[in-house]
């Protein structure tokens, strides 16, 4: 078999793979489940590519993020639930019906315009949605109310970020940032309590309240919580790495550098990137 821009190579691929007879040991084993974590990291690895502006691994990356989509889908095929030309047929349909603007008459003319049209939309396949979870018998209590869009799926914090947006749609919400600093030190002060006590079940607690605060004070200010701390495990890796170089250099390794030593190779670190600007 060779390689091809056709999709239908890739989807070929997929299914010898998965086959019993003659298929791939680790491929044939694979579940919903147990693919879901790599979905995740491969699209993780889109966002590191393009934060990178690295065009090449975009493209490759891409393609990994495409070999989930059709696994997932052949996994989908072998139960008889749906198979990849159905998952094309049902995102060319919601992006027409989307975009009455575009593809029918609408009177959206603005991207504000466009805006309240799609959320309007997509209201309306929301309902539609739980009509039809209704009518198989699937109960998800997460995805009723007013916060019921937000996906469970997402990573936690860009999940509690859309939670709290929601939320500030109907007023739940502080009106200016200052009071957020209060609740953050008020979480603090609860985690250092749990942390007294020694409960690992309420310690876990307390720090998810103070991260949700943190979150909530991101929003406020304009600064992406998800994007604002991968800066700062950039910036971490490229500090640390400085230690790793500076003891190399000097006959020294991690193993045996003492907190000392390398704390203060890690400011020297912070010393050089403030002179850079």
């Amino acid at each position: 078999m060779e390689a091809s821009k056709d999709i239908s190579r890739l989807i070929d691929i997929m299914a010898a793979l998965r086959n019993p007879q003659g298929g791939c040991p680790w491929d044939i084993v694979q579940t919903f489940e147990t693919i879901k974590p790599y979905t995740i990291e491969e699209a993780y690895e889109v966002a590191d590519a393009i934060e990178r502006n690295d065009l090449d691994d975009l493209c490759d990356e891409l393609g990994d993020l495409l070999l989930q989509v059709v696994f997932h889908a052949r996994m989908a095929e072998e139960a008889g639930a749906f198979a990849f030309g159905d998952v094309v047929e049902a995102i060319t349909a919601k992006m027409i019906r989307r975009h009455p603007h575009v593809f029918a008459v609408s009177g959206a003319e603005t991207a504000d315009d466009v805006k309240l049209q799609w959320d309007d939309i997509k209201r309306q396949e929301k309902a539609l949605r739980a009509a039809r979870r209704a009518k198989s018998g699937i109960v998800e209590d997460f995805k009723a109310g007013h916060l019921g869009s937000v996906q469970r799926s997402f990573p936690a914090l860009t999940e509690a970020l859309k939670i709290q947006e929601r939320a500030a749609k109907v007023g739940f919400d502080w009106s200016e940032p200052e009071p957020i600093l209060d609740k953050i030190e008020e979480e603090i002060a609860e985690l250092r309590e749990a942390l007294k006590e020694g409960r690992k079940d309420k310690v876990a607690d307390e720090l998810g309240d103070l991260i949700f605060a943190v979150v909530n004070i991101g929003r406020h200010v304009k600064a992406d919580p998800e994007q604002a701390l991968r800066g700062t495990n950039t910036k971490f890796r490229r500090r640390f790495h400085h230690i790793e170089t500076e003891l190399a250099a000097n006959g020294e390794n991690l193993d045996d550098a003492t907190l000392e030593r390398m704390e203060a190779l890690w400011q020297a670190a912070k010393q050089i990137e403030r002179a850079l600007g």
